[in-house]
């Protein structure tokens, strides 16, 4: 298990969700996962993701409650936070975004938008947004289309899914196709000229930014 513990926002409570992991996964499948995250945080598999600076690839994509949203019209009242997630199945996804919803009043206050995207199907996104209380677009993302576009696709490897499938999550039944591919969790601040202010990719998808480091770039 690593012991590498960035420090953001959300890093004492990631080490405090780990530390319940193995009781509940175990101790096997939880070391599996974490060998493709120190594999995925060591390289250089997402060195053609988005950064600072660059042009926001514009979407429009289905939300959970049947509608569609499009990134320009949010931009047309404010700065946009975009935060793409692997799926409601994943713990740190649902830590992350909790922590988002619990300071939803304060980034609205900044005259931004919060708006988050993952491969799962809009039955699955309404789920996760009713379970988890979200108040914010939860929107979906078929085949990793716009995730690829902001350079943030992988393929989740053979153990992985295996080990994922053992313990009840088929990501085939969560997605809706059988590529078994996944965006590397992001966060972006987007201008209102769609330029890129702020991005934080993590290869290693356990340590993630938080709505602190967020709400600085809003204000600042």
């Amino acid at each position: 298990m690593s012991t590498r513990t960035p420090s953001t926002s959300l890093t004492d409570a990631t080490v405090e969700l780990r530390a319940g992991l193995p009781g509940q996964i175990g101790e096997d499948a939880l070391s599996t996962f974490d060998r493709d995250a120190e594999a995925m945080g060591a390289g250089d598999w997402f060195a053609g993701a988005l950064g600072i600076g660059a042009s926001a690839p514009a979407f429009v994509l289905p939300d959970a409650r049947g509608g569609h949203v499009a990134l320009a019209d949010l931009l047309g009242n404010g700065p946009v936070v975009l935060v793409f997630y692997r799926g409601a199945w994943c713990p740190y996804c649902n830590l992350q975004l909790a922590a988002f919803q619990g300071a939803l009043e304060e980034i609205r206050a900044t005259g931004a938008e919060l708006v988050a995207v993952s491969p799962q199907t809009p039955d699955q996104s309404l789920t996760l947004a009713e379970q988890r209380a979200l108040a914010f677009p939860v929107l979906s993302d078929a085949g990793n289309r716009v995730a690829g576009e902001y350079g943030l696709v992988f393929a989740s490897s053979e153990p992985s899914t295996a080990t994922l499938n053992r313990l009840g999550v088929e990501l085939s039944a969560f997605n809706g196709d059988d590529s078994n591919t996944l965006p590397a969790p992001s966060t972006f601040v987007i201008g209102q000229d769609r330029r890129i202010r702020f991005a934080s990719v993590s290869g290693d998808y356990r340590w993630r930014v938080g709505p602190e480091e967020i709400l600085d770039v809003l204000r600042g």
